[in-house]
């Protein structure tokens, strides 16, 4: 496969290239590596492409999980307490997971909730989703996944990675894609999500 487009929001692009050029190659070569021709294995069963054989997203995404865990790129969770009190995010934040419970119960919170996300791939503060999935999910990654665990300090850059329209094509229908989620995020203006990005759309060699 190849990286047929990219958007780099808020210079993430050019911060992987100067403090993780190597995590970048690693990346790029991950995706060279990938056949996506052994993957189209997929049967249509809806009825606008009936018999119609199409990448499959779940051996796709198993191909990249073996690749990027072979070298040492892991799924990561970030666990924290949820407040809706405005006023106690910002020394919420900052707390280890280890003080945030405390912290709530001082500032009377009689039950303090814990969540947590987890990360396809994290390696050296770099996280890198892979994401073959419905439209909701890439949004919840770009602008829920990787702004909590960048705000949290686990990670200083986010990587999306994204089928490009001319692939999505030859998927089931609702797959989201790069052309319509770059859009979304220009959409939202320069400084939203407030999380450096690198979106890449990839797609087979054709």
């Amino acid at each position: 496969m190849k990286v047929a487009q990219k958007y780099s929001h808020l210079n993430g692009e050019e911060y992987l290239i100067v403090h993780h050029n190597d995590l970048y190659k690693e990346i790029l070569d991950i995706i060279q590596s990938i056949d996506a021709s052994m993957f189209m294995t997929k049967e249509s069963k809806e009825k606008t492409m009936r018999g119609k054989m199409l990448y499959s997203p779940i051996e796709l995404n198993k191909a990249f999980n073996e690749k990027f865990n072979k070298i040492g790129w892991h799924e990561t969770r970030y666990q924290y307490y949820i407040t809706t009190e405005p006023k106690l995010l910002p020394g919420l934040i900052t707390l280890p997971i280890e003080e945030q419970k405390q912290y709530l119960i001082s500032k009377g919170i009689k039950e303090p909730i814990s969540s947590y996300k987890q990360t396809d791939f994290v390696k050296d503060q770099i996280a890198v989703e892979v994401q073959f999935g419905k439209y909701a999910f890439v949004a919840f990654d770009l602008f829920v996944k990787h702004l909590l665990f960048y705000s949290g300090g686990v990670i200083n850059l986010g990587v999306e990675m994204l089928p490009t329209k001319k692939m999505q094509s030859q998927m089931s229908s609702g797959v989201a894609y790069y052309e319509g989620e770059v859009y979304n995020v220009l959409r939202h203006g320069r400084n939203n999500p407030p999380v450096p990005l690198l979106i890449l759309g990839i797609e087979p060699e054709y």
